[in-house]
């Protein structure tokens, strides 16, 4: 499907990049002692942005505190992630201000994940006809490409960032979008804690989707897989069904994107600027002074 000329959305995935601008700059803070690496690091990347992408609109989404809907299916859901440091959590606040000051309206749902809002947002614009970027650093989002939506991933910890299509997929795991869901069934995601089949790693999951499909067609031909794969395919078959479903982000959540309110607007130059002096950004304060009359930045994103 052609894209010129189309209308383009960014979802920015606020958790997402406040971590990575959290891990990837120096602890610096204020003369008052306050710790703004976060905030600094997402302000940077929210300039970027705009200035390169010129998005027709812009939203934002952000996790909540509390289990999600995914806790009640599986009590251990992510029971094995580290706790990211408070010095962290305490720089969201600053950062919602921030996207405010921007003009950008933040969609988010108790008992839900980032990922649910960006899956049902991503999918209710596909219906209006506009291409939408999925701003992350999380994998996860892999599953949502389509000719429609594309994840710009920002991975590395000063690299630019890869814009996933559905071929780029494909060139990451030998398997479509559509597929990953699937993947995550038979090879789990330790990184979520789900636990998929025992024994079946990247290798086999791709070998065994590669060649059937689905998960409903792997289990359709236990019979002619056989070997020690069938027998641990067989044994972990209600765990691979769960692990797919944990796994599979939503797309039809009770939530509408009106692309009428996510126009993107002229931001608040005056309450910016106050931030910006408050956190002492000065650099950050220069290029706002230059960011309608630049061309699109180059070089670290930083």
């Amino acid at each position: 499907m052609k894209t010129e000329g189309r209308k383009k959305l960014i979802l920015i995935d606020g958790n997402a990049i406040i971590h990575r601008a959290f891990h990837a700059l120096p602890p610096f803070r204020t003369s008052s002692g306050e710790l703004v690496n976060a905030v600094y690091g997402f302000a940077s990347i929210l300039l970027n942005l705009l200035n390169n992408e010129r998005p027709d609109y812009i939203a934002a989404t952000f996790d909540l505190k509390g289990k999600t809907f995914r806790h009640e299916q599986y009590e251990d859901y992510k029971a094995t992630r580290v706790k990211a440091p408070d010095e962290l959590y305490e720089q969201i606040p600053r950062i919602k201000e921030l996207v405010s000051a921007f003009r950008i309206p933040i969609f988010e749902r108790e008992g839900f994940e980032a990922d649910d809002v960006l899956g049902t947002l991503a999918k209710q614009a596909e219906k209006e006809g506009v291409l939408t970027y999925i701003v992350t650093g999380d994998m996860d989002t892999l599953q949502l490409v389509t000719e429609n939506t594309k994840v710009y991933s920002y991975t590395g910890k000063f690299s630019a960032p890869i814009i996933y299509d559905i071929h780029k997929v494909l060139g990451k795991y030998g398997l479509k979008p559509s597929q990953v869901t699937d993947m995550k069934g038979l090879q789990g995601d330790s990184s979520d804690n789900i636990k998929g089949v025992g024994g079946i790693g990247p290798k086999t999951a791709k070998t065994l989707l590669q060649k059937y499909g689905n998960l409903e067609n792997v289990y359709k031909n236990i019979e002619e897989i056989g070997g020690s794969v069938g027998e641990k395919l067989r044994k972990d078959k209600d765990k691979a069904f769960l692990s797919r479903e944990l796994a599979t982000i939503k797309t039809d959540m009770d939530m509408e994107l009106a692309l009428r309110d996510c126009i993107t607007h002229e931001y608040d130059e005056e309450e910016l600027k106050e931030i910006f002096e408050r956190l002492e950004f000065k650099s950050l304060l220069k290029r706002l002074e230059d960011f309608k009359k630049s061309s699109p930045l180059q070089g670290s994103l930083f």
